[in-house]
């Protein structure tokens, strides 16, 4: 297993978990829908960009 060859410091090891603590997800709303989804994916109904990109099953 390969070691580090120096100790982080306490403040880069705070730098570095900066991130691990935050609650609020990023959303994006669809312009065409309004349905909200997380960014840079794409919607429940299939739908990315204002653009079908998925068949679902009902159509």
């Amino acid at each position: 297993m390969a070691a580090g060859q120096n100790k982080k410091s306490s403040s880069k090891q705070g730098k570095h978990r900066a991130h691990d603590f935050m609650e609020n997800i990023a959303l994006a709303v669809e312009p065409t829908s309004g349905e909200h989804h997380l960014r840079h994916h794409i919607s429940p109904s299939g739908v990315y960009k204002g653009r079908k990109v998925v068949k679902s099953k009902g159509n």
